[in-house]
């Protein structure tokens, strides 16, 4: 089954987190969306990681780095007045806005994310 990574997900593996196995394991093939993509370079960045290592990562496990179009921004505004309570930002709604268009699960180390109830199958790593 091909899931939805969120940012926090991949910095797991990066980072060798608690989790980042059960990321690893379903990592191969899952999609990305391309915000996710920038807020996940960017933080690994910070952290002392060159943006090219989080590229080599998302070549290896051909992850798909979906693009931000005009329909994902628009489903990820809607998503704002049902996720604001739980402090969802746009690189969250952007990553649950793919899942509900690809009807996937999230894999994400974000435990926020996983008390929403958006009808998505959200799993957390942690």
């Amino acid at each position: 089954m091909t899931v939805v990574l969120d940012a926090s997900a991949l910095l797991a593996v990066l980072l060798e987190e608690p989790g980042s196995d059960l990321v690893i394991d379903v990592m191969r093939g899952s999609a990305l969306s391309a915000l996710n993509a920038s807020e996940c370079i960017a933080r690994a960045v910070d952290r002392g990681f060159a943006a090219s290592s989080v590229m080599t990562l998302f070549r290896q496990a051909e992850i798909a780095v979906v693009p931000f179009d005009m329909g994902q921004a628009v489903l990820a505004a809607d998503l704002r007045p049902k996720t604001r309570h739980a402090g969802a930002s746009l690189g969250d709604r952007a990553c649950l806005a793919l899942a509900l268009t690809r009807l996937q699960p999230v894999i994400t180390g974000d435990r926020r994310l996983a008390e929403l109830d958006l009808g998505i199958d959200i799993r957390l790593i942690r």
